[in-house]
């Protein structure tokens, strides 16, 4: 597993060298769920300039929302029927919110599954994951959506703006209790966080006090939830006093204000709190990390976090251009980069599923059905320890953050099983369900990626460079081609044959003849360590 590597020199130059598989798949694994061999086929025709702009296009069919798939006989939505969408429909019965809830997470494995040529899921859980909520605790599941919603429209937009509609967002004034801020009993949940973990972290010179985090509550205090499930502000709950902020803050002193006015205080508070340089930094080190790698040391934030944070402030907190330069730059593309990351939970798992192109069943046609195989999904993503929509706590999940194993916390004596688990079963059994089976079709999907599957050579590195962002000796890969492809012969005529005997007819001995070897392939690649880096 990836250990703090010496950074690189590398800056944000744009990448100059050979546009080949192995660059693209690098950029496509970091900005994408897994990479179909169609995909990285796509992106190599268009060069660096044009997949990057490709992916940071936003305007992608935007994903259908969540249906009712819960209705059963000892639970009946009565305002939505099975198979129709609940989002618009609000409902204060725990059961309900509790079922549109669980359908949620089902629904957001299906869109990444789904997902299209573009960036927008992966910065969409980059964003769940900075502005860490529970739908657990939020508990009314429109809200949960709603936030989520949020978040995937503006993943490429303007912090500062996004920043101003999570403030105000019903999930989030539920989660860290906004909506309960009054004058008389201000509450510091938001007003701490805002500053700690949203926007300027707590790194070395980020010097805002314990009194900043109380004035920043009453600036705060008075935004409410109304009986129709929408937010409002309420001037009577506001404090009307003047708010002193500290040195940090250059003492500025925003002016308390009566009625209506006092919803503008809010606007100044993230204004003076968007004047300071370590907001851009602290954005910048986050989409580093995500991105590139999870060691920052003082070359990096020279040469990479600095000038990217320039760019940031420059073009007004615009998420886009910064992510364009860092996702264009040679630093990105330096090979001590390729393959250093632990895969996320999701990454291996919906990865996995993507890159081996595993079919499920139509969400709109067969409801039931595919969500039902979502769910199976949920559970591997659950018992590998990242449950979508219910991080550990507001800060996310430890990987992203806690110093100094990062990602490495992914893998562990309990979840490493899990993961190998899961995909010899998805290659040998799969799931089934009123006979719908997602399982890898291992003879598409050699197919797919490999242009001639009947030499095994060839079958062996398309295997390998298809599956790992890092290579293997070729002693290795000729050693497993003998023994698993060839069943210990010497010919790669033992290979060949059996291949060409399917193609021309493909009974279910010929069938089981290639079938088995190339499940064993594929499971031992998969069990590989190697197969857990991206």
């Amino acid at each position: 597993m990836p250990v703090n590597i010496t950074s690189s020199n590398l800056g944000l130059n744009p990448y100059k060298g050979e546009w080949s598989r192995t660059i693209v798949k690098h950029l496509l694994k970091r900005t994408l769920f897994g990479v179909k061999a169609s995909e990285i086929d796509y992106f190599l025709l268009q060069g660096l300039t044009s997949s990057v702009d490709i992916l940071l296009n936003n305007t992608a069919a935007y994903p259908s929302p969540p249906l009712n798939d819960y209705n059963t006989a000892t639970l009946i939505d009565p305002a939505v029927p099975f198979g129709n969408t609940w989002v618009n429909n609000l409902s204060t019965d725990g059961n309900i919110n509790f079922s549109r809830r669980r359908t949620f997470k089902k629904w957001w494995v299906g869109v990444i599954l789904n997902q299209d040529r573009t960036i927008r899921e992966k910065l969409t859980l980059f964003w769940a994951n900075h502005f860490g909520t529970e739908l657990d605790t939020i508990n009314f599941a429109n809200y949960a959506y709603w936030h989520h919603d949020l978040l995937r429209k503006s993943c490429l937009g303007n912090f500062k703006k996004l920043i101003k509609d999570v403030t105000i967002d019903a999930g989030m004034l539920r989660y860290l209790n906004g909506y309960l801020n009054s004058a008389t009993a201000p509450d510091e949940n938001y007003a701490r966080e805002l500053q700690e973990l949203f926007t300027l972290g707590k790194g070395v010179g980020v010097n805002y006090t314990e009194e900043d985090v109380k004035n920043a509550a009453k600036v705060l205090s008075g935004w409410r939830i109304n009986s129709n499930y929408l937010v409002y502000f309420d001037a009577t709950r506001h404090a009307v006093t003047n708010k002193q902020f500290s040195a940090y803050y250059n003492n500025k002193t925003i002016i308390g204000k009566t009625g209506a006015n006092g919803a503008l205080e809010t606007d100044e508070l993230i204004d003076m709190i968007f004047e300071k340089q370590d907001v851009a930094k602290f954005i910048c080190r986050k989409l580093y990390t995500w991105f590139v790698y999870y060691y920052i040391d003082a070359t990096v934030e020279k040469n990479i976090i600095e000038p990217l944070a320039l760019i940031f402030t420059q073009n007004n907190f615009e998420i886009k251009p910064v992510l364009k330069v860092l996702l264009e730059s040679e630093h990105f593309y330096d090979t001590l980069y390729i393959g250093c990351q632990i895969k996320s939970p999701a990454d291996h798992a919906l990865g996995f599923l993507r890159e081996t192109s595993v079919v499920f069943p139509d969400p709109v046609t067969d409801t039931a059905d595919s969500y039902f195989h979502y769910n199976n999904i949920v559970t591997q993503l659950v018992n590998t320890g990242q449950d979508l929509g219910d991080p550990p706590n507001v800060s996310g999940w430890p990987a992203y953050y806690q110093v100094p194993n990062f990602s490495e916390l992914w893998i562990n004596a309990d979840t490493l099983p899990k993961r190998n688990k899961f995909t010899d079963l998805m290659i040998e059994t799969g799931y089934t369900r009123n006979g719908k089976k997602i399982i890898l079709n291992t003879i598409q999907f050699v197919k797919d990626i490999c242009l001639n599957p009947r030499d095994p050579n060839v079958l062996t590195d398309s295997l390998f460079t298809h599956l790992l962002s890092t290579d293997v000796t070729l002693v290795s890969k000729a050693s497993l081609k003998k023994q698993i492809l060839l069943s210990g012969q010497d010919s790669d005529r033992y290979w060949s044959d059996a291949w060409d005997s399917y193609i021309a007819s493909p009974t279910t001995i010929n069938f089981n003849l290639v079938n088995i070897r190339l499940k064993a392939m594929i499971k031992y690649i998969m069990n590989l360590p190697e197969y857990q880096l991206a």
